[in-house]
């Protein structure tokens, strides 16, 4: 009976379906999550203001994942149903229109970070030496900003044509080469200068650069999208139209979303390193032990739209019932290795007592949170989002974190000046306020529809 409560009552190859999408995009989930932790303990062995200013400055890469993650999943929503139709010049144009959003949003990080770095810092933090430091590093990094705008829409295509291996090994390749070039420059190994919080943003340039070349060089190679860059870049009308009515409510979700939870960052800023320092360790810990639950949720978009491309609503639904309840006993598994982990990871940095006293705390208030943060990140933008159900989930994330989450967070802060570790209690309650209406919307069916079209001229 306990058996049958885990494997439910899966189609079957489910399992299989799943492990062949889930397995590659979790160990790429893992080897970017490690490569930050390796990242944050690097330059943590330095002092304490490298590592918060690091962590201050790194909001500018955090904002624009959240931007790529709204453009990634506004892609995966027409991707991964085209490519269940089987529609390739479709393709095509949906990554012209990826390169479009992203570059935009790329562009503008890069020439700010580049030219007014510490106008950036100040956004938050009041702290001047924190925002001299920082400076430092995003003046570095602004390459990297660029060069992913370029990368991102094209590694989401080749993600939603079930290319999983090869975002995999492309994370390998270039993460790798981000750790190995971090030891180098921040502690000037083998010869090389130790440039300590400097030598983490050329290191991160470079691999992101290396990774745009890799990228270049496949799209040469591959066989799955027309090359022509005139096909790609000439969007019709019908596919704007359809991007704005399904797609466009997911990116605004996300990069409104990103914001809001970038307001954590904002109110950790100005309660203090220890709280900075401390925050910038559990983010990348939680980050790190939820990589397969967030690899689930990844795949479930791929397999849910491309079922629902191909016609078959039914198996969508029972395909989503199953990824439901994986994801759980995933949050399970995580939060048992939040709690095992939780004593010894302050060792890992050069941390004041407060700042470890704070970490180890709240540690353990991620156990519960990782969950509602797991499950509402699979209802919300993978089930919702593959049949195109993306309105509903964009009000409910706005409504929450503008309306509850970022109000709360400056009340306690600022207003009732709570302790810190009240201030961040309150703080990681949003998820358990918007799940009843998430599920909800997830039982309704609503969210079972086939989006693509028949025809698509360029008009």
């Amino acid at each position: 009976m306990k058996m049958k409560w885990i494997t439910g009552n899966a189609r079957q190859g489910f399992y299989k379906d799943l492990w062949v999408l889930m397995l590659p995009i979790a160990v790429q989930n893992l080897i970017t999550a490690g490569v930050n932790m390796a990242d944050v303990v690097m330059v943590g062995q330095l002092n304490q203001t490298a590592l918060s200013a690091s962590s201050l400055a790194g909001q500018v890469a955090f904002i624009l994942n959240f931007v790529y993650f709204g453009m990634v999943s506004a892609v995966t929503i027409m991707a991964a149903q085209y490519w269940g139709k089987g529609d390739r010049e479709v393709l095509a144009k949906i990554l012209g229109l990826g390169l479009y959003i992203s570059l935009a949003v790329a562009v503008t990080a890069a020439v700010l970070s580049a030219f007014a770095p510490r106008t950036v810092m100040r956004f938050w933090t009041n702290d001047p030496e924190l925002i001299e430091v920082g400076s430092k590093y995003l003046r570095l990094a602004s390459f990297s900003y660029f060069f992913s705008g370029l990368t991102q829409p094209y590694i989401a295509v080749m993600r939603s044509c079930e290319r999983v291996k090869f975002s995999m090994v492309l994370s390998m390749i270039t993460l790798t080469l981000n750790v190995i070039l971090n030891a180098l420059l921040i502690f000037g190994l083998f010869g090389f200068p130790a440039l300590g919080i400097e030598g983490a943003a050329i290191a991160t340039s470079i691999s992101r650069g290396v990774e745009l070349l890799i990228c270049l060089v496949d799209f040469g190679r591959q066989k799955i999208l027309p090359k022509s860059l005139k096909n790609m870049f000439s969007l019709p009308r019908t596919l704007l139209q359809d991007f704005r009515k399904f797609a466009l409510p997911a990116f605004l979700n996300d990069v409104l979303w990103g914001f809001a939870y970038n307001m954590n960052a904002v109110i950790m800023g100005r309660l203090g390193t220890d709280m900075v320092a401390a925050n910038s360790m559990v983010v990348v810990v939680r980050d790190l032990l939820t990589t397969v639950g967030f690899g689930i949720s990844s795949a479930a978009a791929i397999m849910l739209g491309k079922e629902l491309g191909q016609g078959q609503p039914d198996v969508a639904r029972k395909d989503a019932s199953s990824l439901i309840r994986v994801t759980l006993m995933c949050s399970a598994v995580s939060g048992v290795l939040l709690l095992i982990s939780f004593p010894w990871i302050p060792s890992l940095a050069k941390v004041s007592e407060v700042s470890a006293g704070y970490m180890k705390i709240m540690l353990l208030m991620n156990i519960p949170y990782q969950t509602g943060m797991l499950l509402n990140t699979l209802v919300i933008a993978s089930i919702l989002r593959c049949g195109g159900d993306t309105r509903y989930g964009m009000i409910l994330d706005i409504t929450t974190m503008w309306g509850y989450a970022v109000p709360v967070g400056l009340l306690t802060a600022f207003v009732f000046k709570l302790p810190p570790l009240i201030v961040y209690a309150f703080m990681c309650t949003d998820e358990f306020v918007k799940m009843p209406f998430a599920l909800w919307r997830y039982r309704s069916g609503k969210w079972l529809r086939n989006i693509t079209r028949e025809h698509m001229k360029t008009e």
